[in-house]
C-alpha cells in the first residue's frame, strides 16, 4: 500500500510540475519569447506588430508601447479578426510581466500567426528604459 501512495504523490508532483512549466510556456510551445531589446529591433523591419493585452485600467495606469494594437485577453478569442491584417506579420504579444501574454501567444499561434512573447512585458519594456506612448 505504501508503493501505491508514494506513485500517487510523485504522479501528483510530475503533473503539478507540468502544469507550471505549460503555464510559463516553458514547454509545448509553439511560440519563442524574446527580450524587451529584441522586441525592440523587431520593430525597425516593419513587419512586425505589438499586441497589448493588458486591461483599459492598465493602459491608463502604465502606459502603452507606442504602435501597440489594444485587445484585452478576455476577449482575444472572440476579436480574433480584428488582427487578420496582421496574419502575414510578426506578432511581439505582451501583458504587464509576461503571463497572460503566453495565454494570448498561445491562442495566436493555434490561429496560425507568427508570434512572439515579449518576456517580461511592459515591466521588461520598461526596464529598458524603451519607448512609450
Amino acid at each position: 500500500m505504501k508503493l501505491n501512495n508514494n506513485l500517487f504523490y510523485w504522479a501528483l508532483i510530475a503533473g503539478l510540475l507540468g502544469f507550471i512549466l505549460y503555464q510559463k510556456g516553458i514547454i509545448l510551445a509553439d511560440f519563442e519569447k524574446v527580450d524587451a531589446k529584441t522586441a525592440y529591433t523587431f520593430l525597425s523591419d516593419n513587419n512586425t506588430t505589438l499586441l497589448d493585452v493588458r486591461t483599459a485600467q492598465e493602459l491608463k495606469t502604465d502606459g502603452m508601447i507606442a504602435g501597440a494594437v489594444h485587445i484585452p485577453l478576455h476577449k482575444l478569442e472572440k476579436d480574433i479578426g480584428d488582427l487578420s491584417a496582421y496574419h502575414d506579420r510578426k506578432i511581439v504579444v505582451y501583458c504587464a510581466t509576461g503571463n497572460r501574454s503566453i495565454t494570448a501567444s498561445r491562442i495566436l499561434s493555434k490561429h496560425g500567426f507568427t508570434v512572439y512573447n515579449l518576456n517580461g512585458g511592459i515591466q521588461a519594456w520598461k526596464k529598458q528604459k524603451l519607448p512609450l506612448r
